[in-house]
């Protein structure tokens, strides 16, 4: 399986543990609210658009409210089966971060998480996709921005000015950050004005 399946069915798995009302990492989101996100994201192509195109936010938006009322354990049944046929070519490129994010989004809501140990090979997958992203998600900082593991990797995610911050972790804590999360276990150095400036940026992507 890729990492993409095996996030989906521990993110199922971890909803289904949670139940319906338990709350997410994603702003005032239960965990119905996130299963109808996903089953709307990969299963009605009229309204996904909505998620990055303001445009048809209001449209998406009512969408989502109707596939919110259905059975838990349906929603839950759809995101599991995986996407649809046509998008399973792209299943990898398209729901590795998507899967894995919302994943923690779960486990980390909970009282008492502890990050999960992944596989090296997982980290790898991880610190290609953050490596790809980063000037995205750093792109407001007012400082410096760089990213570093444990094994010595790095990377510069925001140029500009004088001011550093660096961020050091697994390439999965790193990644979560980079989506906007807190819920990370990272080690920041920097002025410690300009590293909660980064923890406070909107890193949407």
């Amino acid at each position: 399986m890729t990492l993409a399946q095996r996030e989906r069915q521990a993110l199922v798995q971890a909803m289904a543990e949670a139940g319906p009302d338990a709350p997410t990492l994603c702003g005032d989101w239960t965990a119905r609210d996130l299963a109808a996100h996903l089953v709307v994201r990969e299963r009605r192509p009229d309204a996904a658009p909505g998620i990055l195109l303001k445009p048809f936010a209001s449209y998406l938006d009512s969408v989502q409210r109707k596939v919110t009322q259905r059975p838990f354990a349906d929603l839950l049944d759809e995101v599991r089966s995986g996407p649809p046929l046509l998008l399973r070519p792209v299943d990898s490129l398209m729901n590795t971060t998507e899967m894995f994010v919302h994943h923690e989004d779960v486990r980390r809501a909970a009282p008492g998480w502890e990050p999960r140990t992944l596989s090296a090979a997982d980290e790898n997958q991880l610190w290609k996709v953050l490596t790809g992203l980063a000037r995205m998600a750093y792109r407001k900082s007012p400082v410096t921005v760089a990213l570093s593991t444990p094994d010595g990797r790095r990377t510069v995610a925001r140029q500009v000015g004088d001011r550093t911050v660096v961020l050091a972790g697994q390439p999965s804590e790193l990644l979560l950050h980079a989506f906007g999360r807190n819920a990370v276990r990272l080690e920041a150095t920097g002025a410690p004005d300009d590293v909660a400036l980064v923890h406070a940026l909107d890193r949407s992507v």
